[in-house]
């Protein structure tokens, strides 16, 4: 821990000494500067502002400068740092002749209050789940208080209201999932990713129709031949990438495995975990001519989770009362979830304004969720006088007892997507896209799940002559539904000076109809940006519009399997008022966003939150409201890389038709308002990123997260009674990496590692702090009828070793 501590130090305290500025700008072909672009090479990176101005710190040496934009040719330039500043001017080729004026893209992004991410963080970030989402949860707006799971809440929302794409096609959530570590792998690939794209609310209406946020993903397509292999602890990828010698063929694909028992054998829970997780996903490119290409994307994941739990001890309470659960099992969990997917597109470009694209996709869910596990449990009082022999020992029995969980739930979900989108640019700064959408979803569902709890030998709910027998819960349907979605959407773009001053508008109509409850939905949708002729480089925004939520299928379903055909959308009116300010600060680039938003909510359908199961009422039956504030600013706190630090406060109550109750009195009393299950009140994060300034292919990443407890009840209560509150939770997740080979240059002693472009190795340290987070409640019963809540907590501290291997 001592040299744990001292290389932190070393980090935070060297971090400027021995450097030499490198500045400049990165153009395009008409000497203006491109925004956003990435300036990167041996562990040290920056993002050039908006005039394309970079300032990069770096010790002196032969560099290989990387030049990135998503909108250009990556372009490389050796460089040799001397003891006196360097000026450079970098000019970057157009990737596509779609647009003339390609510049202004991230402009828009940042007029229209979508945030770009770099895909290449991904790979630097300490986490349990190497993926796209778990970067996202450092991002203001977003939480998360699992870290087995990828599923994320977005400004209060739940993890069903999140838009997710890939290469234009919606990926849609598993439905039977109910704890974190038995979801896998993301369905998105990090090593196949070119950009990224998100928001959290105000987004535009060529996005769907989901309440919360959107992440839009695009995959790579290569210009060279690569190879990436990635090796750790908890599993391994490899991904290849390339293109034939005529241009006219590309291809890209990857294969990922994760093994999580090392993981999961640190949560209370002694158990044999046979968990395997796979998945397989290659995209196709054909350049027919210049102006037509054909994708085809195809993905197979398979997760399966075998558990055979044998025991589990858990001390929870306080120091005056502490009291432990054991738990003897027997049974096993056997889950499978298996996922396909397919899909063809076509991009024609007539002219330069105007490119056409068709798409087909099919999109599958196989899951099947078995389980017979029988838990004897007995509940104690702990001796807490540190005096007595007996410290620590159950000194007195509270109760005994043994629940039964037994489930053959099976379901198979179709969805097959065909659409057409267009993009109209007449100009620069105007462009007009439309889409036409028709879906057809197949579900079928079968339902068979039970719960028996027998406390100190008598069942509970208790048996009656009429009912000799009665289970704690019982849930039973079989589910045959097929159904059709139309959706359209149209929206005009605009961006223009005047009197030095820039301005920007969105505005868009979206249209959804249902074929099951017959209900067609009109989202009209509108933004304004404006960026006054000041000295300093602001931009405000305001954002406003409809946000209906069709159902799928979960909403359908009521909790005692039991379906509301009649269910009609739930809809959020998003108001949303940001600023977007960069500056600079000791020399170097930062960046600071900040929004304040209100959404008013309707047709809302209550529901629970059990780990990451969502269990819904399945009724419109509550109205509410979301208002928070999101903050985060981000820059180079150490020269040359990006660190950031999010904050948000927010709330989100519901009031559900109904919901009453009689006081001591007999009064009548409405219960109002309550908050939803994801009001989770203040988020922050922190993604700190440093290197040893003598050393700098030595670098630390550290990834810091706290989240105030989320509202939970007792099971069978009421929904308004479930305002309890989990503690907050709190991790801190940290890395030590160490570049082995770097590009362009030879290593003398390991000559094996010149094999590769690209080598480094990391050690990560998870849960550093060691803190006991808490996911859930296990309840269980005394003699006495009183019910107890015990904690099911999260992961320990775990250690982890990865090697990434790029030639």
């Amino acid at each position: 821990m001592s040299r744990l501590l001292s290389l932190l130090l070393s980090c935070f305290c060297l971090a400027a000494m021995g450097q030499v500025q490198v500045t400049g700008y990165v153009l395009n072909d008409l000497k203006k500067g491109i925004p956003e672009a990435t300036v990167s090479t041996n562990g040290y990176g920056t993002v050039t502002d908006g005039n394309g101005f970079f300032n990069l710190s770096l010790p002196e040496g032969k560099y290989t400068l990387q030049i990135r934009h998503i909108s250009f040719k990556a372009d490389s330039l050796q460089i040799e740092v001397k003891n006196q500043a360097l000026k450079l001017s970098i000019e970057l080729e157009l990737a596509t002749d779609l647009l003339e004026d390609v510049e202004l893209v991230d402009e828009r992004d940042r007029f229209s209050g979508t945030a770009q991410i770099d895909p290449n963080e991904v790979e630097m970030l300490p986490s349990t789940n190497e993926s796209v989402e778990a970067l996202l949860k450092t991002y203001p707006g977003v939480s998360s208080s699992n870290e087995l799971s990828t599923q994320y809440s977005v400004r209060g929302g739940n993890f069903d209201e999140n838009l997710v794409y890939v290469n234009g096609i919606e990926i849609n959530r598993p439905f039977l999932i109910r704890a974190g570590q038995q979801e896998g792998l993301s369905f998105i690939n990090p090593d196949m990713v070119s950009s990224i794209r998100f928001s959290a609310g105000g987004f535009e209406a060529r996005y769907g129709d989901k309440m919360s946020s959107v992440l839009d993903v695009s995959y790579l397509q290569p210009k060279k031949d690569f190879r990436t292999l990635r090796l750790s602890l908890l599993g391994g990828s490899a991904t290849i990438g390339g293109i034939s010698k005529n241009k006219r063929v590309s291809y890209l694909m990857g294969f990922r495995h994760q093994r999580n028992a090392n993981l999961l054998s640190s949560l209370d829970t002694d158990a044999e975990y046979n968990t395997t997780f796979n998945d397989f996903q290659s995209l196709f490119t054909f350049y027919l001519r210049d102006d037509w290409d054909i994708n085809v994307m195809l993905n197979y994941a398979s997760n399966q989770y075998h558990v055979v739990p044998q025991n589990r001890q858990t001390d929870f309470g306080t120091v005056t009362s502490a009291l432990r659960l054991s738990i003897f099992f027997d049974g096993q969990e056997v889950d499978e979830y298996q996922t396909f997917m397919s899909a063809i597109s076509s991009n024609f470009r007539p002219n330069k304004n105007l490119t056409l694209s068709w798409i087909a996709s099919a999109y599958a869910n196989n899951e099947q969720e078995y389980f017979d596990v029988q838990g004897q449990y007995r509940l104690g009082d702990l001796e807490t006088n540190l005096g007595s022999e007996s410290f620590g020992e159950v000194v007195f029995n509270r109760g005994i007892g043994t629940h039964i969980n037994h489930a053959r739930n099976r379901l198979n979900s179709r969805f097959y997507v065909f659409q057409h989108k267009g993009l109209y640019t007449p100009s620069w700064d105007k462009s007009l896209r439309y889409g036409i959408k028709y879906q057809i979803d197949e579900i079928v569902d079968h339902l068979w799940e039970w719960r028996m709890v027998d406390s100190a030998f008598y069942s509970t709910p208790t048996s009656s002559a009429d009912q000799p027998f009665e289970l704690h819960e019982l849930i039973r349907g079989d589910a045959n539904l097929h159904s059709s979605r139309t959706m359209a959407y149209v929206d005009f773009t605009e961006d223009f000076n005047w009197k030095g001053k820039s301005f920007y508008y969105n505005i868009g109509l979206r249209a959804h109809h249902w074929s099951l409850n017959g209900q067609t939905t009109i989202s009209p949708r509108a933004s304004l940006a404006y960026k006054p002729n000041w000295e300093a480089d602001v931009v405000f925004r305001l954002a406003s519009g409809f946000y209906h939520q069709m159902p799928i299928y979960r909403e359908l379903r009521a909790f005692d399997g039991s379906l509301n055909k009649e269910i009609q959308a739930q809809q959020s009116i998003h108001a949303v008022v940001g600023m977007d300010y960069q500056f600079e600060a000791w020399d170097r680039p930062f960046k600071f966003v900040g929004e304040a938003y209100y959404k008013d909510l309707s047709s809302l359908i209550p529901y629970q939150i059990d780990n990451v199961r969502i269990r819904y009422y399945a009724n419109n039956n509550a109205s509410g409201y979301a208002t928070g504030l999101d903050l985060k600013v981000n820059g180079e706190f150490v020269k040359g890389i990006q660190s950031w630090a999010s904050l948000s406060v927010m709330t989100i109550q519901e009031d559900i038709e109904g919901d009453f109750y009689y006081d001591t009195d007999s009064n009548y009393v409405e219960a109002g308002y309550i908050p939803r299950p994801a009001d989770q009140r203040v988020n922050f994060s922190i993604y700190f990123q440093d290197y040893l300034p003598n050393n700098p292919t030595v670098r630390v990443n550290l990834n810091l997260v706290f989240g105030t407890g989320l509202p939970f009840g007792a099971p069978q209560s009421e929904r308004r009674e479930q305002t309890f509150r989990l503690p907050p939770y709190r991790r801190v997740d940290i890395g030590f990496s160490k570049v082995l080979k770097e590009e362009n240059q030879d290593v003398e002693r390991f000559k094996i590692l010149n094999r590769f472009s690209q080598a480094w190795f990391s050690v990560e340290v998870f849960n550093l702090l060691q803190i006991r987070n808490t996911v859930s409640y296990l309840w269980v019963e005394d003699t006495q009828g009183l019910q107890y809540a015990v904690p099911n907590f999260l992961t320990s501290r775990l250690l982890n070793a990865k090697l990434v291997l790029k030639f």
